[in-house]
């Protein structure tokens, strides 16, 4: 009887780590599209809505260390629990950078773009893909899947090169710019960071499943040596 009841208990915090996960995703991509849009009621409504992202996180970690004092877990069984805390951190820390986007599109207003929104949107996308494809891997203990999402963040990385060369360019060739091409900035870091964000998700997934922890690292290092 106390295993069916933990097992349950771990199935329901899955449960809700995929609605915090839908939070966040859902989040991101409002967050970019109102900065695209120039949206300031929709970039209020994300700001304001890290608050239920917040409190989510909040219970599952209470709920976690709840079944940790009473349920007596096995070391599986606390292997998934402390990795549930760990992902429902980084999926809140991700609903962050989200609405310090909507920040940045509040912050900028009704100023004039400084250059047309293609990239960091593109950006977006393959963020939340990689999130969604984490937390899925994340959920069905898929160390496979977990190890291939990470080398998707090159893609994030070379588009938020571009970003900001390019912003860099334009201040330069006009100072009138800066402020608001430094917002653009910090929004395409942001994802940057959410990206990296969900490649400690894959790291906790490989964890669970294998009981190896292992950091996941994507870097070129011969590119670095040269």
């Amino acid at each position: 009887m106390a295993r069916e009841i933990l097992d349950q208990k771990i199935k329901q915090l899955l449960d809700e780590v995929l609605v915090l996960d839908s939070l966040v995703e859902n989040a991101t991509i409002e967050a970019v599209s109102a900065l695209k849009k120039r949206d300031l009621e929709a970039a209020r409504k994300v700001y304001a809505g890290d608050s239920v992202i917040n409190k989510k996180r909040f219970d599952l970690e209470n709920d976690c260390i709840v079944a940790i004092a009473t349920q007596q877990p096995m070391a599986s069984d606390l292997r998934r629990l402390a990795s549930i805390l760990e992902v429902v951190g980084e999926l809140e820390r991700i609903g962050d950078y989200a609405k310090g986007i909507a920040r940045i599109c509040i912050m900028l207003g009704d100023q004039p773009p400084v250059k047309p929104l293609i990239d960091i949107p593109r950006m977006s996308e393959i963020t939340v893909s990689m999130l969604h494809r984490a937390v899925g891997a994340f959920i069905a203990s898929d160390a496979e899947t977990a190890r291939t999402i990470p080398s998707e963040d090159d893609e994030v990385d070379a588009l938020y090169n571009q970003v900001y060369r390019e912003l860099v360019a334009i201040m330069f060739t006009n100072p009138t710019t800066i402020d608001r091409a430094n917002h653009l900035m910090w929004a395409a870091h942001n994802l940057e960071r959410m990206a990296d964000r969900v490649t400690n998700i894959c790291e906790r997934t490989i964890y669970v499943a294998t009981g190896e922890m292992r950091e996941i690292d994507t870097t070129d290092d011969e590119s670095l040596a040269k």
